[in-house]
């Protein structure tokens, strides 16, 4: 399985994530809340090499050049897209986000 590298900001937003869906009422606990996380960041990791991706719309170009994007149904009213560059020796995701913040502009 090729390597999988998050940016920075990613990671960072992820971390917060945990605490804006509890602040939000989607959990009411952290362990939950967490739980959903990893279930995301574990998803990337297993399905980012595997899954048929699309080229992602200039809309994303400031989180880099070449992008690519995969989607993450969580359930029926969130799907994830994860953007990421290939390389030759592995995948670098450059920016998560979902249908409620971005979904508008990949349809």
């Amino acid at each position: 399985m090729p390597e999988i590298k998050f940016h920075r900001d990613v990671l960072l937003y992820l971390d917060e994530l945990t605490d804006i869906l509890i602040e939000k009422g989607y959990f009411s606990f952290y362990e939950y809340s967490a739980e959903y996380i990893e279930d995301l960041v574990n998803y990337a990791k297993n399905n980012i090499a595997i899954k048929p991706h699309k080229p992602a719309p200039s809309h994303f170009s400031k989180y880099g050049s070449d992008l690519f994007y995969i989607t993450y149904n969580r359930n029926k009213q969130t799907t994830w897209y994860i953007f990421f560059q290939k390389t030759n020796s592995f995948y670098f995701v450059r920016y998560i986000t979902n249908n409620h913040i971005a979904g508008h502009f990949l349809y």
